[in-house]
């Protein structure tokens, strides 16, 4: 958008504009406040609002809370007991048919993470988020205004916002944009950065019920809170039960016809069908969307980024989509705010649509799409009406394959620019967990002989574990980081105690916990790791 008023003065309103406070918005604004950069946040509504998706998080996204200073906050603000599990189940035919297994067993992947993880509706989550941005001087919020247009230049990037109930318009200038505004993104459209469609021609409908009677059937299922039902019909698809509560409150997907409306179906027909069973239903919400897979072409276009939904969306199958898009915060955040203050390479800002833009579309490719094939593919094939004994024998190989893909799902940066990876490499979110520090991959927690967490020691920049190391390679690194500006923590400890675990004498470990480089080798160069770490170059000038 090209308007007068969004080019004339350079004067900062603020160091980064963020558009959209849903949870990757004010995460962001987040990891920029606690960075000491001076964010704006430009959110439409003044109360999150109360539907309940993006409850599954993983642990890894707890992780980030954990950083953030919110993760007691968000445990509290669980709307199931947390006595009670969060596990999910997969059944045949009816919810309450003869053929069930349990199905994303997060617990599984536990010790290669911080923290646990946990569940509760997005609304919840969005609410902490929103304290905790509030309590940081250099985090403005702005409720109730839209973004209508942005525009950049080689100085900066405007952003033109409206109130949404009223007449103000207000033209904000900052170092860059952020569109965090969701699928219909304005700041994408605007940029003219491009999306690629995959669209899967099935109209989805979303219902937020409530219902005693439906808790009760499900007593049989102790500990579970989500649940995936496939049927022959559906042809891979699922009907999907969630608990928003313990007892009371429900949401539900599935594919419904075409030109489906509010008044034109028997929803609570298709509740009772899903279930194997009626029950009370009190309907709180209808709502529908088309299934389909959007990614965009490139995560940036200058000093104008997005993230998040705006990004990337996909079907809400397997619990990916809130956890990408805070990965996305994450991984933005730290680069933008080195670039800001001044010890970041020319390249580390691609590094970010380079690194996030094919985990993506490995998620999309590798565990989404590929479930639902997989889904479509043994409904053809296997039905219990038909062969029992060979339907039972699939149904029981598909339980070990729902324990393997909550393994595989480990995204990572290998094949990233500024990882000191294997020759080859690709960024992918296809790999698999272990404990040995991996160039490109996220360090697991282990235990320092102080008693502490390594996790608990880690900076806000760079950290160099030194394993049973030599001091005068410690000392290079602290030099090299001065000279450079590089914001470096240095934690000498034994390689005893589990931390051989790391199977490297020294692990650096980037300021979102993803290993950087690792290795043993004394004669190292630690400037040039360093270099590369934040994407400057061989022939570029001396950072700082």
């Amino acid at each position: 958008m090209n308007t007068p008023d969004m080019h004339g003065s350079n004067a900062r309103d603020a160091q980064v504009i963020i558009v959209g406070g849903g949870p990757v918005g004010m995460g962001l604004a987040i990891e920029l406040g606690q960075r000491n950069v001076r964010c704006i946040v430009v959110e439409r509504y003044a109360q999150p609002q109360p539907i309940p998706k993006g409850q599954n998080l993983t642990q890894r996204t707890m992780e980030h809370f954990h950083f953030w200073g919110v993760e007691k906050d968000v445990r509290a603000a669980r709307t199931i007991p947390p006595e009670y599990g969060i596990g999910g189940l997969t059944a045949y035919g009816t919810l309450l048919g003869e053929y069930s297994y349990d199905w994303m067993q997060r617990e599984l992947v536990r010790p290669f993470y911080f923290t646990d993880n946990e569940r509760l509706p997005q609304y919840a989550t969005e609410s902490v988020l929103r304290r905790r941005a509030g309590e940081l001087a250099t985090v403005e919020m702005l409720y109730g205004w839209s973004a209508e247009g942005v525009s950049q230049d080689d100085r900066g990037a405007s952003v033109l916002i409206a109130e949404h109930d009223g007449n103000g318009r207000r033209t904000l200038r900052a170092d860059y944009v952020v569109g965090c505004d969701g699928s219909r993104s304005t700041i994408r459209a605007q940029a003219g950065i491009t999306q690629t469609l995959s669209d899967h021609d099935r109209l989805m409908v979303l219902l937020v019920f409530r219902s005693h009677g439906l808790h009760r059937l499900l007593e049989r299922y102790p500990g579970k809170s989500f649940y995936s039902v496939l049927h022959p019909d559906l042809e891979g698809y699922w009907k999907f039960f969630g608990r928003v509560d313990l007892g009371s409150t429900w949401f539900f997907h599935a594919p419904v016809p075409s030109g489906t409306t509010k008044d034109n179906f028997d929803f609570r027909q298709h509740l009772h069908s899903a279930a194997g069973a009626e029950f009370d239903v009190e309907f709180e919400h209808i709502g529908f969307w088309e299934l389909r897979f959007a990614i965009a072409d490139s995560y940036r276009k200058g000093r104008i980024f997005i993230a998040g939904d705006a990004a990337h969306s996909h079907p809400p199958y397997g619990g990916y989509g809130v956890n990408t898009g805070l990965e996305d915060a994450r991984n933005l955040g730290w680069k933008l705010a080195a670039a800001l203050q001044g010890w970041a390479g020319q390249n580390l800002l691609e590094s970010y649509s380079q690194e996030r833009h094919p985990v993506f579309q490995s998620t999309a490719r590798d565990f989404i799409e590929k479930a639902i094939e997989a889904d479509r593919k043994f409904l053809q094939a296997f039905d219990p009406r038909r062969d029992k004994d060979a339907f039972e024998h699939e149904w029981n190989a598909r339980k070990s394959g729902a324990r393997s893909e909550v393994n595989a799902f480990e995204p990572n940066y290998e094949g990233s620019s500024i990882v000191s990876g294997l020759p080859g490499s690709r960024c992918s979110a296809l790999g698999s967990h272990a404990f040995a520090a991996r160039a490109g991959h996220h360090l697991a927690p282990q235990p320092l002989s102080s008693g502490r967490n390594a996790f608990e020691e880690l900076g806000d920049g760079f950290t160099l574990l030194s394993l049973g190391g030599d001091d005068t390679v410690c000392s290079a690194f602290e030099t090299a980081a001065e000279q450079m500006r590089i914001p470096l923590t240095v934690i000498a400890d034994s390689r005893r105690g589990g931390r051989e675990r790391y199977d490297a004498a020294y692990v650096l470990v980037r300021p979102d916990q993803f290993v950087a480089w690792a290795g043993s080798d004394a004669s190292l160069d630690p400037p040039a790791i360093l270099r590369k770490a934040i994407g400057a170059s061989a022939l570029e000038p001396q950072i700082g």
